[in-house]
């Protein structure tokens, strides 16, 4: 396999993978915001009748999402428990999404351009080479596809909210699950989006307030920010 993976983040995860699905555990985060990510990549590439990968689904809270927007969605990840975890889900739910335990290098060999939409969310800062998964998105998209990233940047600001605020202050999210080290600036992004072929249509921030305990999409993309690319056709 063509593994652009750490082990270890392979096991933190495998070890939070059967609290995939409790809205109030390890991954509430990733539920709460999941309504505002799935309508901008609804609003930018409408999901109905269009073939979808998502890169890194985990356990599939995205995925399941978009194939009640109409989307026939793959998803992948090497983490098998994440895995195992989605496809029972999936047998809960009903829902055909079909998972696949296989790296976006491998999946882009195998079939480039099968996809309209790529997303890959809340993953590039998980992996040792980033650069590599943007290539292997891009490859994956069809001509005229639209492939969407979200991660983290890389500042001062950044260490405060989305390390020390999140895992520390207000314990969002479980200690350690962020490397302030692997987060990526946009200018890095854009640059390595080019590279892969990518042209860039939109960049939006994420921000959280903790007094309402709320998510929105806006303009500030000092800590965590989206961004849209299309594959040229």
């Amino acid at each position: 396999m063509n593994q652009n993976a750490d082990a270890a983040e392979l096991r933190k995860f495998g070890d939070l993978a059967h609290r995939w699905w409790d809205t109030t555990g390890a991954f509430r985060p990733l539920h709460e915001i999941n309504p505002l990510r799935l309508d901008w990549i609804d609003r930018l590439a409408p999901l109905a009748g269009r073939r979808v990968v998502d890169v890194g689904c985990g356990g599939g809270i995205l995925s399941e999402s978009m194939h009640q927007r109409g989307a026939e969605v793959t998803g992948i990840d090497l983490s098998e428990k994440a895995l195992r975890v989605a496809q029972l889900h999936a047998l809960e739910t009903g829902s055909p999404v079909a998972y696949r335990c296989v790296s976006a290098e491998d999946l882009a060999a195998e079939a480039p351009g099968r996809f309209d939409v790529v997303t890959c969310m809340e993953m590039l800062e998980h992996v040792p080479d980033p650069t590599r998964t943007v290539r292997a998105c891009a490859q994956l998209a069809r001509p005229g596809g639209t492939v969407f990233f979200s991660t983290i940047n890389r500042n001062p600001r950044s260490f405060l909210f989305a390390i020390i605020g999140a895992e520390y202050v207000l314990r969002l999210l479980p200690r350690g699950t962020h490397d302030y080290g692997r987060f990526i600036k946009p200018s890095e992004l854009r640059h390595a989006s080019h590279a892969a072929g990518l042209e860039w249509i939109e960049m939006l921030g994420m921000t959280y307030n903790p007094l309402t305990r709320a998510y929105a999409l806006e303009p500030d993309v000092r800590v965590n920010y989206l961004v849209a690319l299309r594959k040229p056709e």
